[in-house]
């Protein structure tokens, strides 16, 4: 590390975690400290190293921090940096348009202190094209600015120029849900028609997004009616008019629903990515994190390698299992041809999936993801009879035991080693709070398992609620039916198992499930 840092501020977008940028990914990636905004998405926190520190750096309370002011926040950068970090400030949108961000970068110029500013997709564009307004039009609109409308608009020395703002084609403000009525009432007497269409958005490019339109001149009580509060951004042009044919987040079919996702954002992604396609928010909620097993469990897998060509079959029963069993064996200067004869059974299409990443096929796929089910197809893939043969099953410390059971009752010899162990997380973890917050506060549509550990962890973080918070939600998915089992013996219930256990299936059964239940209100 070098004797000073260097602070990189990155636009984190407005909302939505996808719009990060690869820069952004990048830099979060490798980051010693990470201080973010209020605005910022949680869940683009887990793209920082685990060991990362976590800072609050938002002028609001919130779950994860206490404010900060705008001193406080730049004297923070300085003393990091010089104690040699690698900072990322993690700004919602751009970090130049209304971020503050040059008010930051002269303080830290003016220390000496390397930054570098990595821009991101502002709410002036992302929330509109998300509301389905463009910016510019042909035959529409031509121009556009921004501006900040949170002074009031009559005021004898604002910076605002309304002459200018009132003469483009499309005007866009921000911060402007205190002063809408000033402002529309600067517009107006400034040149712009009272009849303009005018439109304010809340909360853009999430699921929580709710957008009103209305004549310039009654775009304040529109939004008084509809009762939004900040973040609201306005936006005023003829430009407005065409949202009733170009609003395409808004139509998706699972739009404003907010989706937990009880895996870490490294997990979550793939699923993520789907439900997002329907027009969901992704929360991902870390309830669990991979830890080693321990010394003797080290030793176990040690000696099960060392005669890993003795086996029959190895019984994969997650991404994770497959992931730390190559790892070991990796470790031990083995690779695959090791295996010899032995043949291979995985519990689900996502696991065969990373047992191809290691260039192996699966023998067995059990068209259901269920440990039973799985070994019962070993045995009948043996010819009913596999007293004979020797089966070894990688798994978590205190993983569950039905395929175990059902092979040693069938008269395989099965040797179980723990290749990893799955901890409850921190309840620090800033995804973690802001998925627990939505969760207490009854935020949440979707919630989705994947694990019976999940559910354990979930239910020991959130404690005696937790049965009630979870079937507070519209509709409860998981994975399968042992992760199924899980939840119902905690009193929760289900109302999606997918029919096949990939994502691509869960994800539309979830949606399907979601506007049969709307369309029969």
């Amino acid at each position: 590390m070098s004797e000073v840092g260097v602070v990189y501020l990155v636009g984190a977008g407005p909302g939505d975690p996808a719009l990060l940028t690869r820069r952004g990914a990048e830099l979060l990636a490798r980051a010693d400290v990470v201080v973010y905004d209020g605005l910022v998405n949680a869940v683009l926190l887990d793209l920082a190293p685990p060991e990362c520190e976590r800072i609050y750096g938002g002028k609001k309370h919130a779950p994860s921090g206490t404010p900060l002011t705008q001193q406080q926040i730049s004297d923070l950068l300085v003393e990091l940096a010089q104690a040699g970090k690698r900072v990322v400030r993690l700004k919602g949108g751009d970090p130049f348009v209304f971020g503050r961000g040059a008010e930051e970068c002269e303080a830290l110029a003016a220390a000496g202190v390397r930054f570098e500013v990595v821009p991101g997709v502002s709410a002036a564009t992302a929330v509109t094209a998300y509301a389905g307004i463009p910016l510019t039009a042909r035959h529409v609109a031509s121009t556009v600015v921004f501006a900040t409308g949170h002074e009031a608009a009559g005021k004898p020395d604002s910076a605002v120029d309304w002459q200018a703002l009132a003469r483009a084609g499309t005007v866009v403000l921000f911060m402007a849900w205190r002063t809408a009525a000033d402002c529309a009432q600067q517009l107006i007497a400034a040149g712009k028609p009272a009849d303009t269409p005018a439109a304010a958005i809340y909360w853009g490019t999430t699921a929580a997004q709710r957008t009103v339109t209305a004549p310039l001149s009654e775009l304040a009580d529109a939004i008084a009616a509809a009762k939004l509060k900040p973040p609201v951004l306005l936006v005023v042009g003829p430009a407005v008019a065409l949202r009733d044919q170009l609003r395409w987040y808004e139509t998706r079919p699972l739009f404003g629903v907010r989706a937990l996702i009880t895996r870490g954002v490294d997990r979550a992604g793939p699923f993520a990515h789907v439900l997002a396609d329907l027009g969901a928010e992704p929360v991902a909620l870390p309830v669990t994190r991979l830890d080693d097993a321990g010394p003797e469990a080290a030793a176990a897998v040690t000696a099960a390698i060392d005669h890993i060509g003795d086996y029959n079959w190895i019984v994969l029963t997650s991404v994770n299992t497959v992931d730390r069993f190559f790892a070991a064996l990796h470790g031990a200067e083995l690779d695959a041809r090791a295996l010899g004869n032995a043949r291979l059974a995985c519990v689900g299409p996502a696991t065969a999936a990373a047992l191809a990443d290691h260039g192996l096929r699966a023998d067995i796929v059990p068209k259901r993801g269920d440990a039973v089910v799985v070994a019962e197809a070993v045995i009948a893939a043996s010819g009913g009879d596999i007293s004979a043969a020797r089966v070894l099953v990688p798994r978590a410390v205190r993983g569950r035991d039905e395929a175990i059971n059902g092979l040693r009752a069938a008269g395989a010899e099965v040797d179980v080693v723990h290749i990893y162990a799955t901890v409850v997380s921190p309840a620090d973890d800033p995804a973690l709070a802001y998925g627990l917050d939505r969760l207490r506060k009854r935020d949440i549509g979707v919630i989705c398992f994947f694990a019976p550990s999940q559910v354990g962890a979930l239910f020991e973080l959130v404690g005696d609620d937790a049965a009630e918070l979870i079937n507070a939600c519209s509709i409860v998915a998981d994975i399968g039916n042992t992760t199924k089992r899980a939840l119902q013996k905690r009193g929760v219930t289900v109302h999606v198992v997918p029919s096949t256990p990939r994502i691509e299936v869960l994800a539309s059964e979830i949606a399907w499930e979601y506007t049969s239940n709307r369309s029969g209100e």
